[in-house]
């Protein structure tokens, strides 16, 4: 597909990115404290290591620079902290996947924030709302194990002449996420894939290595990125433990593991991770 600008993807740590796309910044689950300000997630895997376990790749006023709009798919601490609340200017655009997110937001100061029913529309960029589920069928059961995972979104990307991009967000691979595969095609997954832990339980809360060549089976022309590894303490798949993956199924050239602070651009037949530091 050729594209009337040059699309990119920084990755910033987490699930923290900058998306580029039709000449708009959005800035995605913000997670910017510093290294080690945080107590671990309680009751999941290594809860005795503080978080963040790395620090940003570089300084929050550079990542905050030029954004036009903040996409938050769900407002647990590693996708919307404390100082990401004191960065963001209080007038930005955000976009959240209820009312109940909106209205956290609404008593944090934010002005202008924005609930992603459906689909929207910001600047010419079409953003549509998919589902998805932080954990399985037996977690949700439990009342107070569904309380603390709640809920989070996807969002899909779209504008004509760009390539579609699809961010799957904090779930397990779902009924809602082979909907979204077959309705938009994307040409881009953005996955988290570093295999989230609780204690006790055998079954992630997010995606792994696994989950990314099932997408690369029956999404045989999608270039992925995979993101959420080595920063916050219940994952259990590093980008060493993934790369190490890919190499062995031989799907190293279809999949992107972006360092902190590296450019994927994804305009293109294929993609590419430059470093930007």
């Amino acid at each position: 597909m050729n594209c009337k600008s040059t699309d990119q993807y920084q990755h910033i740590r987490n699930a923290t990115a900058r998306i580029t796309y039709a000449n708009q910044t959005f800035l995605v689950d913000p997670f910017l404290a510093p290294k080690e300000s945080m107590a671990g997630f309680p009751g999941t895997h290594n809860s005795q290591q503080r978080m963040p376990l790395v620090d940003l790749p570089m300084p929050v006023e550079k990542i905050m620079e030029g954004v036009d709009a903040v996409i938050v798919t769900h407002t647990h601490e590693d996708h919307w902290d404390k100082t990401a609340q004191q960065a963001v200017p209080k007038n930005l655009p955000i976009f959240v996947q209820h009312e109940s997110d909106a209205g956290k937001l609404r008593t944090q100061g934010f002005k202008d924030v924005r609930i992603l029913h459906d689909s929207a529309t910001f600047n010419g960029v079409i953003l549509t709302r998919t589902g998805g589920a932080h954990g399985t069928v037996e977690m949700y059961a439990h009342p107070q194990m569904a309380q603390i995972l709640g809920d989070a979104m996807g969002v899909v990307m779209q504008k004509e002449g760009h390539r579609t991009i699809y961010i799957v967000g904090d779930t397990i691979w779902t009924a809602d996420v082979n909907k979204a595969l077959n309705r938009f095609q994307p040409d881009v997954l953005v996955m988290n894939t570093g295999y989230a832990r609780i204690q006790g339980l055998s079954d992630s809360i997010i995606m792994g290595p696994d989950d990314v060549l099932k997408a690369t089976q029956v999404m045989p022309n999608a270039q992925i990125i995979t993101v959420h590894m080595d920063t916050v303490n219940h994952t259990a798949v590093s980008r060493q433990d993934m790369r190490r993956f890919l190499v062995g199924e031989g799907i190293i050239h279809r999949v992107a593991v972006p360092e902190d602070g590296e450019i994927v651009t994804i305009n293109g037949a294929s993609i590419t991770a430059t470093s930007q530091l």
